[in-house]
């Protein structure tokens, strides 16, 4: 009988590349790890793509970029704590993690076919490069020459980083401020809450950082169901170059108020985000929904908000019944505007919310009126301050819940206010401001979530601030919690913001442990 002995250093080889060097064996000495219980290892590399901020001669736009000290904390399967970070691999007898950087290059938009790309590189000074962990770093662009971005971090600086991009338009169609965390590339995305009104300039901004060409679709669905696309053949767009696609082009059916847009790729992947305008109320950044779910979890409506309006939609072959409760800072209540949304699959749905906050701030929560039949949907909220001429617009998409760490960047020592959620159990969490881009002292503080409350509370404020600087929210303890942050920057009388809410930074990745012993018996 002939004994052949199968290694694991494929699949260690493909595992090193997405997480680093992390060993399958225990260091001298040592005795074998339990090869059942993998272990978490920070990310070797990480993507992010930032859209053109805008097309305004007066536009003024700030980029943060910052990755938090340490590894996001690594746990085994059972719950254990494992070995994690650079001081884990090297234990592993592995030396050295790769390089580490983080930068950031413009992205010119795609040129009609047979035309060579724009260099498009004017008006950003240096984009943000980061230099180490825990230290921000920020850079400026004015006009409408500013490009979109692509980037990457490796090494050290790859876990949790995070990009915001910040602009101010102070006139004109597009005025506001428009606040966006610069997304991860993918190949699917959902954005409820877009809109072909005629007071809406919507923009889908497709940005691809990979050296191929990639090409996605985009499909709107309206209240009747999907509009009537006029071509189906997908949008090309080139290597490292952005396009931005205005939404009414793609089809001839009548405007509609309420759309939810799906991008996906048919090759490659890339990055998208929704840059909305409307003529009369302002304009921000809508990002992607959170993964379609059963329940759902939109954080941090502003105390003061004039109007809210909820957009939802059902991807699946099932409609979507859903309670509508408000998570306040003493309990969950049911809005006397709207207590249930009927959601019809393949259809949009929305329903405005008057009055809702009533001067206390909250979030939204969905959750199936049926708990057997948890049809999974895709949601955002469109929310207003201010009335008349001085109204401002942002938009909340859901949120998933924070697993371990999430960052938000671009925070100013006035105007930023942080609401954190726990819908179902209480829960802990530390929440850390970063330094300053140009100085200061990190600070930390730990705070509880009662079961069912939103806790609103003014961002801590680093020691001897200078510049803007990050917030990080690591959750310690107890249930799920989802968190935004609201940044307001109020410009003539017009109470300018934009809320971001925090995603999982996903900073770590099970690998496996030890050496496996696969032996194959054959005749």
């Amino acid at each position: 009988m002939k004994r052949t002995t199968l290694s694991l250093i494929a699949v260690a080889g493909t595992l090193a590349a997405v997480t680093g060097v992390a060993a399958l064996t225990a260091p001298d000495g040592a005795a074998p790890a339990n090869t059942s219980l993998p272990v978490r290892l920070p990310v070797e590399r990480t993507a992010l793509l930032c859209p053109g901020p805008s097309t305004s001669e007066v536009a003024e736009t700030a980029y943060t970029s910052y990755t938090p000290e340490g590894s996001a904390a690594g746990k085994t399967a059972s719950g254990t704590s494992g070995t994690s970070g650079t001081a884990g691999a090297k234990a592993a007898g592995t030396g050295e993690r790769t390089a580490a950087k983080a930068e950031l290059k413009p992205a010119p938009v795609a040129p009609p076919p047979g035309e060579q790309p724009a260099k498009n590189t004017k008006g950003l000074k240096a984009p943000a490069t980061v230099t180490k962990p825990g230290t921000p770093v920020g850079a400026e662009a004015k006009g409408a020459d500013a490009p979109a971005l692509t980037g990457s971090a490796s090494g050290s600086l790859a876990p949790g980083w995070t990009v915001q991009q910040t602009t101010v338009v102070p006139a004109g169609g597009a005025r506001g401020l428009l606040g966006v965390t610069c997304t991860a590339p993918d190949t699917d995305f959902w954005f409820p809450a877009a809109s072909t009104a005629k007071q809406r300039q919507d923009y889908v901004h497709l940005t691809n950082p990979d050296d191929g060409t990639a090409t996605a679709d985009i499909e709107l669905y309206g209240p009747a169901g999907p509009l009537k696309l006029l071509s189906t053949e997908g949008i090309p767009v080139p290597a490292h170059t952005t396009v931005p696609v205005l939404l009414s082009t793609l089809t001839s059916d009548p405007a509609q108020q309420d759309l939810t847009v799906h991008v996906t790729t048919r090759s490659g992947r890339v990055g998208a985000v929704v840059g909305a305008a409307d003529d009369k109320a302002g304009a921000d950044w809508l990002p992607a929904s959170a993964d379609p779910s059963g329940t759902v979890v939109l954080p941090g409506i502003p105390a003061d908000a004039t109007s809210v309006r909820l957009v939802a939609y059902a991807p699946g072959d099932a409609d979507a019944d859903l309670k509508i409760q408000l998570v306040t800072p003493t309990g969950k209540i049911v809005p006397a505007s709207a207590d249930a949304v009927h959601v019809k699959s393949g259809m949009t749905a929305a329903v405005d919310l008057p009055d809702l906050t009533r001067g206390e701030p909250g979030s939204l929560l969905l959750t199936p009126t049926d708990p057997k039949k948890a049809t999974p949907v895709v949601a955002a909220l469109r929310v207003a301050r201010g009335k008349g001429e001085q109204q401002e617009i942002a938009f909340i998409p859901a949120a998933a819940p924070i697993e371990a760490r999430a960052t938000v960047a671009d925070n100013r020592a006035k105007g930023s206010t942080l609401a954190l959620t726990a819908p179902v159990g209480g829960a802990e969490v530390r929440i850390t401001a970063s330094a300053g881009t140009q100085g200061g002292t990190p600070v930390s503080k730990t705070v509880t979530l009662k079961a069912g409350t939103t806790t609103s509370l003014a961002a801590p404020v680093p020691d001897g601030l200078k510049g803007s600087y990050a917030i990080t929210v690591e959750r310690l303890s107890g249930g799920p919690v989802h968190a935004s942050r609201l940044l307001e920057l109020p410009q003539d009388g017009i109470p300018m913001f934009t809320v971001q809410t925090f995603a999982d930074d996903r900073g770590t990745v099970e690998v496996p442990t030890a050496r496996q012993d696969l032996t194959v018996l054959d005749d």
